[in-house]
C-alpha cells in the first residue's frame, strides 16, 4: 500500500430490506467493487443497519471517513456532500448514534479524529421491499460518481 494516499473508509448504512434505506449500504458496496477493480488498496468499506458505539474504534484507522445514508430530505442534486465535525450531541434518529457523535467518541477516547464527511443520497420509499426506486438508483448513481472522482482526486496528489 501507498503510504502517501490517505487510508479511506466508506461506511454505508441503512436498511437493505426497506427500499431507499439501503442507499448507503449500495453506496459503500459499489466503491468497494470499484476500489478493487482500479487497484486502490487504501480504500475500504464497511456496511451495518446502523452506527454503533463500536464503530468509533474502527475509524480511527482511517485518514478520511465518509458515512453514506438515505435520507428523506429535500436535496435538490440528489445528495448533499458536508464536513463533519465531532459533536458530543447524543441525537435519537432512525440510527442509534449519529455520525459526529462517534467521531467526537473516536477523538475523545482514542485521541484520532479523522477527516470525516457525511454524504446524505435521497430517497423516496421505505417499504419492506428489497427493490430501490428508479430515481433512488438515480441519485445513487451521481453519488457514486462524486465518491469517485474525490477518491482519483486524492490518489493523483
Amino acid at each position: 500500500m501507498n503510504p502517501d494516499k490517505p487510508k479511506t473508509l466508506i461506511y454505508g448504512y441503512g436498511n437493505p430490506g426497506r427500499q431507499d434505506d439501503a442507499l448507503g449500504v449500495m453506496l459503500a458496496d459499489g466503491i468497494e467493487n470499484w476500489s478493487h477493480s482500479q487497484h486502490l488498496p487504501w480504500v475500504h468499506a464497511e456496511t451495518n443497519y446502523q452506527l454503533n458505539l463500536e464503530d468509533a474504534e474502527k475509524i480511527t484507522h482511517y485518514n478520511r471517513v465518509i458515512f453514506a445514508d438515505a435520507s428523506q430530505e429535500p436535496l435538490p442534486d440528489g445528495f448533499l456532500f458536508t464536513p463533519l465535525k465531532p459533536s458530543e450531541a447524543i441525537d435519537f434518529s432512525m440510527h442509534a448514534v449519529a455520525p459526529a457523535f462517534i467521531l467526537h467518541l473516536c477523538h475523545e477516547v482514542f485521541h484520532h479524529t479523522p477527516e470525516a464527511y457525511l454524504l446524505h443520497i435521497k430517497g423516496y420509499e421505505w417499504e419492506f421491499m428489497k427493490n430501490i426506486t428508479g430515481t433512488a438508483t438515480d441519485n445513487l448513481n451521481k453519488a457514486l460518481d462524486f465518491v469517485k472522482s474525490i477518491i482519483l482526486q486524492h490518489s493523483n496528489t
